[in-house]
């Protein structure tokens, strides 16, 4: 179990923006040596300055998408060479698109899975051999609240998270099996302050203004919140970490309502005068202009 970070080897991917960014700026604080990659050069080189004014010193950067499977591989395996090592992955980069599933692409939904799950996917298969190696290594992937109940226009964001959520669970089991010493959490984001729906795509018909004014309405919780929870849950050992009040009563009331709680969400989806909810799960590392469906 990793109880300090300082000086371990922390790989972040969507660290350009949001919960990745900042995660990187706290990992940088405890002294840990950092591997961040995110697609946007831009909100990389932002990231990789504002760590350094933090005092962290040593720091690599790549540009990278996590939905090309041998880009992936190839980066864990230079990484590792690089530091000597890794011992903290998160998975984090993510993207939203809001779509009912009738409308929806096939090229949009493709889209929003390679990266959303496939990079969760490649992310830990690349980095697990070098995190039993570590001894202590630990895996986090970012899930959401919506990996635990269906959302309208939300189909291919919930098919992903709840694969991530699956996914990880297994990973996590297999871990303990093997005693590998492998450290594995899934996350569960609620509503956090970032630029995830503001980067997404919409299928024709829904207003995009709309949308990120919903996803604000309902975003109570920080970027730098959110990493503290995370990473404080890595530093007690959790398997789940859910980040914010809301995400926690999303948990307990699937939980203890079951079959109830499907009538309160359509309920809230039509309140809310859109009949759709919009993503709440942040990871980013994705900026990508608003696409018909």
């Amino acid at each position: 179990m990793i109880r300090e970070f300082t000086g371990r080897v922390c790989v972040v991917t969507g660290a350009g923006s949001g919960i990745g960014r900042a995660l990187a700026d706290q990992l940088a604080a405890h002294g840990a040596r950092l591997a961040l990659a995110d697609v946007d050069p831009d909100g990389l080189r932002e990231t990789a300055l504002r760590v350094a004014r933090s005092g962290a010193k040593d720091v690599h950067t790549e540009v990278l998408d996590v939905a090309d499977r041998a880009a992936v591989l190839g980066w864990a395996d230079a990484t590792a060479e690089r530091f000597g090592g890794v011992d903290l992955v998160v998975n984090n980069a993510g993207v939203a698109l809001t779509a009912g599933v009738e409308e929806m692409s096939w090229d949009d939904f493709e889209w929003l899975m390679g990266i959303n799950f496939w990079g969760v996917a490649y992310g830990t298969k690349a980095f697990l051999p070098h995190l039993r190696r570590s001894g202590e290594g630990h895996l986090v992937n970012i899930s959401s609240v919506f990996g635990l109940f269906g959302v309208p226009s939300q189909s291919a964001y919930c098919a992903a998270k709840y694969a991530v959520r699956g996914f990880t669970e297994s990973v996590r089991q297999e871990m303990r099996l093997s005693g590998s010493g492998v450290g594995v959490t899934t996350v569960h984001p609620g509503g956090i302050r970032t630029n995830i729906v503001r980067n997404s795509r919409a299928a024709a018909g829904h207003d995009r203004d709309e949308v990120v004014a919903l996803h604000d309405s309902v975003s109570r919780t920080s970027a730098e919140h959110a990493a503290r929870v995370i990473l404080r849950g890595v530093r007690r050992g959790r398997t789940r970490v859910f980040v914010g009040a809301d995400a926690t009563a999303i948990d307990v009331g699937s939980r203890l309502l079951g079959s109830v709680f499907e009538p309160l969400v359509r309920v809230v989806s039509k309140r809310s005068g859109s009949n759709r909810l919009t993503p709440t799960a942040s990871p980013e590392g994705y900026s990508t202009p608003v696409t018909g469906g």
